[in-house]
C-alpha cells in the first residue's frame, strides 16, 4: 500500500513539471514568433525621419535653486519662441523648467531645437521670471551648438556664462549669423540686447 501511495506522488509530481515545461515552452515560442513582427515595424518607422536639432541653444542654473530662468530664442525670419510661445516656423523649446515646481529630474535646464539651418540671424536671451530661492545673482550657463548634417554630431560655436540680477530681467546673452552650411559666420557674434519676450522689462 506505501508503495503505491509513493508511486502516486511520483507520477503526480511528473505530471506537474511536465505541466510547467510546457507552459514555459509555450511562452518561450510566442515571444520567438513576435520578434519578427515588432522589430521591423520600429526599424521602419525610423526609416527616412531626419532627427531634430540641427541648432541646439541649451541653458542651465544651478540644481540647488528654485529659480525659474526662461530661455527665449528667435532664427531669422521666425517669431521669438519661449515659455508662452513653444513653436515657431524654426524653433521649438523642449521644455520650460519651472525650477523645482513638478521637477523630477533635480536638474534646472531648459533646450531649443530647430528643424533645419536657415542662414541669417539667431538671438539667445535669458529672463528670470521668478526667484524664489531668492539669492542673486543667479549664474547661468548657454551653449548654441549646429549640426548641419542630421546624421553627424553637434559641434559648440558659442558658449557664454551670464548672471541674472532681478527678477524680470530679460538679456540678450548672444546674437550669432550662420551661413547656409550652418557655418558660424566670423565676427557675428555680439550681445547688443533685443528683447523676445512681449512687454519685457529687460
Amino acid at each position: 500500500m506505501h508503495g503505491l501511495d509513493r508511486f502516486d506522488e511520483d507520477d503526480t509530481g511528473t505530471v506537474f513539471r511536465d505541466v510547467i515545461t510546457l507552459a514555459l515552452a509555450g511562452f518561450v515560442s510566442a515571444v520567438i514568433l513576435l520578434l519578427p513582427h515588432v522589430a521591423p515595424r520600429a526599424a521602419r518607422t525610423s526609416e527616412g525621419v531626419k532627427a531634430p536639432g540641427n541648432v541646439i541653444i541649451e541653458a542651465n542654473w544651478p540644481a540647488d535653486l528654485d529659480t525659474d530662468v526662461d530661455l527665449w530664442v528667435q532664427g531669422p525670419g521666425d517669431i521669438p519662441v519661449g515659455y508662452s510661445n513653444k513653436g515657431g516656423g524654426l524653433f521649438n523649446l523642449l521644455r520650460d523648467d519651472l525650477g523645482h515646481v513638478l521637477d523630477v529630474s533635480g536638474l534646472n535646464y531648459e533646450v531649443a531645437y530647430s528643424r533645419g539651418v536657415i542662414a541669417g540671424e539667431y538671438v539667445v536671451n535669458l529672463h528670470l521670471y521668478r526667484n524664489i530661492a531668492g539669492r542673486v545673482p543667479v549664474p547661468a550657463h548657454v551653449v548654441a551648438s549646429v549640426k548641419a548634417d542630421v546624421e553627424g554630431p553637434a559641434h559648440q560655436i558659442v558658449v557664454s556664462d551670464i548672471n541674472l540680477g532681478r527678477e524680470g530681467q530679460e538679456t540678450t546673452v548672444f546674437r550669432f549669423s550662420l551661413d547656409g552650411d550652418g557655418k558660424l559666420v566670423p565676427g557675428s557674434v555680439h550681445n547688443l540686447q533685443l528683447p523676445l519676450r512681449s512687454g519685457s522689462k529687460s
